[in-house]
């Protein structure tokens, strides 16, 4: 009895102090919990923007707001512009990019969606090559001629910001159209 009780606590001793023992902290917290936190807006945007009936997109809940269409081309727009300031190359352009903003609102649901998708998708890209190091590096903004910078940890918190603020509109949309958004559909 004395055996087994012994061997049982060289067993589990060990393993009890190596579980109270601090676990090593991620290489880059800073740029992994910003990733964790735009990929779960991406999401969700994504999501809701699936779900919509296409028949919608032209919905805003007063005439001073934007349309469903108008987010998701805004969206799409500002992800190119924020994440080459993360450390993307520059996003491709077509002639259709030059087309006034209230033209792209109107198009279809799923030239909407597939261009803003490319654009999650090109955000992932730039900033998988990002690291904490270089949240301090100065990026130039604005006209090349204006000389202006700002951190590219700006850039970081404009995204999550922006993602973050559009959905909170998305789901106050569905709301009012009589959807569930995806963030408060059960998990599975």
């Amino acid at each position: 009895m004395r055996f087994r009780i012994s061997a049982l606590a060289a067993l589990v001793i060990p393993a009890a102090l190596a579980a109270q023992q601090p676990a090593t902290a991620p290489a880059n917290p800073i740029t992994q919990s910003f990733r964790a936190v735009s990929g779960r807006f991406g999401g969700f945007l994504m999501a809701a923007f699936d779900s919509i009936p296409a028949s919608k997109y032209d919905y805003k809940p007063t005439p001073v707001q934007q349309s469903i269409g108008h987010i998701a081309q805004h969206l799409e727009d500002a992800n190119y512009q924020l994440c080459v300031l993360m450390g993307g190359s520059r996003g491709p352009t077509t002639a259709r990019d030059s087309l006034a903003d209230t033209v792209k609102a109107k198009w279809p649901k799923d030239t909407l969606v597939a261009r803003l998708k490319a654009s999650f998708t090109f955000c992932d890209n730039a900033t998988a090559k990002l690291d904490d190091a270089r949240l301090g590096d100065d990026v130039a903004v604005g006209p090349p001629s204006a000389g202006r910078k700002a951190t590219r940890a700006r850039f970081l918190f404009l995204f999550a910001t922006d993602l973050s603020e559009h959905y909170a509109q998305l789901a106050s949309y569905m709301r009012l159209m009589g959807m569930v958004p995806p963030s408060s559909l059960p998990r599975r």
